[in-house]
């Protein structure tokens, strides 16, 4: 169990390879899945989510983090097909149309996924339409928009408008974020929260699905 404990460090470390031989020899060991991703994994990006909330870390420490995690949950997920409650909610997420940034969008993705979301990325330049098209198809609990452009930013409330017109806008909750937007212009747009950063979406999240 020792070498199950540095799980924890290695995630936040970003060591990728280090981290996946102890997810590997966990699962030989016969460790349950959802513990280890619990336990290890989740407290991990929590952890440096905290360092970064605090000055201690910064995005490239998120980055690798983030991928050292999506690779221990690529091995973990086959074992979670039929386990229950393995995920908090879903979700969809994408760069609204004519943005073409994915960097913090798929960091924040990662994020999600890591803390036990369901993820759905679309990518970047995403329409109104699309958007509607993706919550008919996975039904999430929250929409995600993100844009790093003054330009792009206004079609956040084209995305609302649409999900309203298709009568799902009850259905989901919508989350805005990216370097232009703040606060006052999530509430004025109709958005449900907003969140300047990656571990503040993860906080932000769980709080609209009362998952805290």
């Amino acid at each position: 169990m020792m070498e199950l404990n540095a799980l924890k460090d290695f995630i936040v470390t970003g060591k990728l390879e280090e981290a996946k031989q102890v997810v590997n020899a966990a699962i030989s060991d016969g460790v349950d899945a959802q513990y280890i991703i619990n336990g290890y994994l989740i407290k991990g990006m929590e952890e440096i989510g905290r360092r970064f909330e605090e000055g201690k870390a910064f995005v490239p420490n998120l980055l690798l983090s983030a991928r050292a995690m999506k690779g221990c949950l690529e091995i973990l997920k086959p074992l979670l097909k039929d386990a229950s409650g393995a995920s908090l909610g879903t979700l969809v997420i994408g760069t609204v149309k004519g943005d073409l940034h994915d960097i913090g969008k798929n960091l924040v993705a990662s994020m999600l996924e890591g803390c036990g979301f369901e993820v759905i990325n679309l990518g970047v330049d995403i329409s109104d339409s699309q958007f509607v098209e993706a919550v008919q198809q996975y039904n999430p609990q929250i929409v995600c928009l993100s844009a790093l452009l003054t330009t792009t930013m206004n079609y956040m409330q084209n995305v609302i408008d649409a999900l309203k017109e298709a009568g799902l806008r009850d259905r989901v909750k919508v989350l805005v974020g990216g370097a232009p937007v703040n606060e006052d212009f999530a509430r004025r747009i109709g958005a449900d929260g907003y969140s300047s950063n990656a571990n503040g979406a993860v906080v932000l999240a769980k709080k609209v699905l009362g998952v805290c």
